[in-house]
């Protein structure tokens, strides 16, 4: 897991408070006195770039890392997250797990710097809000857990991806099988019996297949368990902002673990399969065997993006869990613990339905 605090302060114009980014009103509002800043976010200037993947893995993109900033880093010994914050600011806990195991972390190369981000569209009442929705429908949560105050510890932050681009073109060859059926002959209990066999005619087959892949997305959060943020996926990377402090200032902002390298395999592997199967759609007939795809990679780019979340972490008994929303689209994914008494009782009412639906099958 892995974090960052945001490093540049908006200072409000009334009261000196810090202001923060507001999704509700899309502006810096100071938290103290409600003003709102003058300051405007610069995202009209510069666009957002596609930076060449090869040239990144050889390292000729350097002037893409740095904070560009004095920072100070923090590894938490229990979770492994590291946070990224102002050096006048005494890192107290882990934002993701609550330890106070913190010790320094000196970086062995400095980190890309995100260029683009997504700002918070769903308010923090309105994340409380669906999240109160989310576990008032967990049947088979405890009693418990439904009355307890989970949504104090929900927390806005921005997690980082990397985002792919790649032109795929490839070609395929296999075998097509194309089903028919013959009449077989056969004896039963001493009588001739006759039925339908289905066989397979198989034939050659090949073809071509080109397809562009925008913005695939691979996290690059190891703070935030990764089934929950592919249920919240994706992120509408078509309305990303040109990066701007004032986005991020009041949020946590989390420093990816998952480097360049490690991201660009996994999207190439999951690229690929797509590919694999979009191919394995072409092939003419009722199945296939043997399929076999040769594939040419171009126009290969990267950038490196924040998306928002709002994460509720908890704790009940001696395990763990989180619920995960997304900043933008509002959707929600969660973990919660079960019940035992009612799945006992889940269990038995299933046995005693199938019992009675096999009694009434018996009296016809």
């Amino acid at each position: 897991m892995s974090e960052t605090e945001a490093i540049s302060k908006f200072a409000c114009p009334a009261c000196g408070g810090q202001a923060v980014w507001n999704p509700a009103k899309q502006k810096l509002i100071c938290p103290f006195c409600g003003t709102e800043s003058p300051a405007k976010l610069d995202v009209t200037t510069g666009g957002i770039v596609e930076h060449d993947l090869a040239a990144a893995l050889r390292g000729l993109a350097d002037d893409t890392r740095g904070w560009k900033a004095d920072v100070r880093q923090v590894k938490c010994q229990s979770c492994n997250a590291i946070s990224v914050f102002d050096p006048k600011r005494q890192a107290q806990n882990c934002e993701f797990c609550g330890s106070a195991q913190l010790v320094a972390y000196e970086e062995t190369k400095p980190a890309f710097r995100p260029e683009s981000v997504l700002p918070f569209v769903v308010s923090e009442s309105a994340a409380r809000d669906r999240i109160r929705q989310w576990y008032g429908k967990l049947w088979l949560a405890p009693g418990a857990l439904k009355r307890r105050a989970m949504t104090d510890t929900v927390k806005g932050m921005y997690l980082p991806y990397w985002t792919f681009d790649a032109q795929i073109d490839a070609q395929w060859t296999a075998e097509a099988g194309h089903y028919y059926y013959t009449t077989e002959t056969y004896t039963e209990n001493g009588r001739l019996q006759t039925r339908e066999v289905q066989q397979v005619r198989w034939e050659p087959a090949a073809g071509r297949l080109s397809h562009f892949f925008d913005d695939d997305l691979v996290c690059a959060s190891v703070g935030v368990h990764a089934a929950l943020l592919r249920g919240i996926e994706p992120f509408p990377t078509s309305t990303l902002k040109p990066y701007d402090p004032g986005f991020v200032a009041g949020w946590v902002v989390e420093r990816y673990q998952i480097d360049l390298i490690g991201a660009a395999q996994a999207s190439r592997a999951a690229m690929e399969a797509k590919i694999q199967a979009m191919c394995a759609q072409q092939v003419p007939g009722d199945t296939y065997r043997n399929l076999q795809v040769r594939m040419a990679h171009s126009r290969q780019t990267f950038k490196h993006i924040l998306a928002p979340i709002w994460l509720m972490s908890y704790t009940f008994g001696a395990k763990s869990f989180q619920c995960v929303q997304n900043g933008v689209t509002g959707a929600i994914q969660g973990e919660y613990p079960k019940s035992p008494w009612k799945i006992a009782f889940l269990v038995i009412a299933i046995l005693i339905g199938v019992i009675i639906v096999m009694s009434l099958g018996g009296r016809h």
